[in-house]
């Protein structure tokens, strides 16, 4: 019988430390099954979900100590990495075979099922094997050509939950050309995607960040910049001296008690959208300040299947330029973690197939 050929992976074993994360060539190239396709991965983007993930940071309902995974228990092994670009290389049944060959940007979630607002059930890399190989196998319903696209590969990996997140923020927020929105957190992933996704739409963007990044935040859009080096306290009162009649909406991927003191900073009806919790998963809120003048508090978890067509559709037309903040290779799985974990870098780290770049 002939042996499968094998592949390069970075293996979730547990949840714990960087030590459950192994490196491994020895893990069978997948086979794409009814209805899918398989991925020659040339990038993919880390994220907060990954690290996270590992360390089975999300808690349940009953106890929010408890190890889990975002959406629950998660299966081990499990390859990691929900942000990826590549190239088809092979189709399952029922998928035509002209999807081979092309450059694709993959939708990292599965749907409950395929209205406008479906839930998502499921997410690459987390509920099954993403991007941290040299292959990787999806549903074709959710790969989107961007052969086209003037972006890099590694400027594509920068996307899927990150600024898929930002898209669904500012979509349930609907923010409109010509608005005030202030963006917090925003030299991260999310936050930067954020930055450049209203700037695209025509807001006007307030980014708060720390001072030695502000001049690359400034690049992706945002109008002005306010330091976050102060308290809440401070940053609250410079947003509220650069915007003394308000702004129309607020998007946080911070949380803590910076958010409840913001929405006082919404005009009459204003939006405050919310995707992190990084300070504090409890804020304290005066609701008075909140429904006395209509103004609104939406939770945003990553994007439909609507939202993620739309970024897309920035993404061919080169309307975002995501940047890249190092490159490394896949076997230093490791080192990327250990970089994004000290969070002195402005935009995504990727990792990339081993041999494809030198850590910069």
């Amino acid at each position: 019988m002939r042996e499968q050929p094998t592949m390069t992976a970075a293996v979730l074993t547990g949840f714990g430390g960087p030590e459950v994360l192994v490196v491994r060539r020895d893990i069978p190239i997948p086979l794409p099954g009814r209805g899918q396709v398989r991925v020659r991965v040339s990038a993919a983007g880390l994220n907060n979900t990954d690290v996270w993930t590992r360390e089975g940071a999300y808690g349940t309902a009953e106890d929010p100590d408890a190890r889990a995974g975002w959406l629950g228990p998660i299966a081990f092994p499990r390859i990691q990495g929900g942000d990826v670009v590549g190239v088809i290389d092979a189709v399952g049944p029922e998928v035509a075979p002209q999807f081979v060959g092309r450059r694709v940007l993959v939708d990292p979630a599965r749907y409950a099922h395929e209205g406008p607002d479906a839930p998502i059930v499921a997410v690459l890399g987390s509920e099954f094997d993403g991007g941290f190989a040299d292959y990787t196998v999806v549903d074709a319903v959710r790969v989107h050509d961007v052969t086209e696209s003037p972006l890099t590969d590694e400027q594509l990996a920068c996307l899927p939950i990150a600024a898929g997140t930002a898209m669904g923020m500012l979509e349930r927020a609907r923010i409109m050309p010509g608005e005030t929105v202030v963006v917090t957190g925003a030299s991260g992933g999310v936050g930067l995607a954020a930055v450049g996704l209203a700037a695209a739409r025509g807001a006007l963007v307030t980014a708060v960040t720390g001072r030695t990044k502000a001049a690359l935040v400034e690049q992706a859009g945002a109008t002005r910049t306010i330091d976050r080096s102060g308290s809440v306290q401070d940053v609250v009162a410079v947003v509220r001296a650069v915007h003394p009649g308000g702004v129309d909406a607020v998007v946080d991927v911070v949380g803590g008690d910076q958010l409840g003191q913001l929405i006082d900073v919404l005009v009459p009806g204003g939006r405050a959208v919310v995707a992190g919790a990084v300070a504090g998963p409890v804020a304290a809120i005066d609701l008075r300040r909140l429904y006395l003048h209509n103004r609104r508090l939406i939770g945003s978890t990553m994007h439909t299947a609507e939202h993620f067509t739309k970024l897309v559709e920035h993404a061919r037309a080169g309307e975002i330029i995501p940047r890249v903040a190092a490159r490394h290779e896949l076997s230093a799985i490791h080192d990327a973690q250990a970089q994004f974990l000290r969070r002195d870098h402005v935009g995504k780290i990727v990792v990339l197939p081993d041999g494809a770049s030198q850590v910069c």
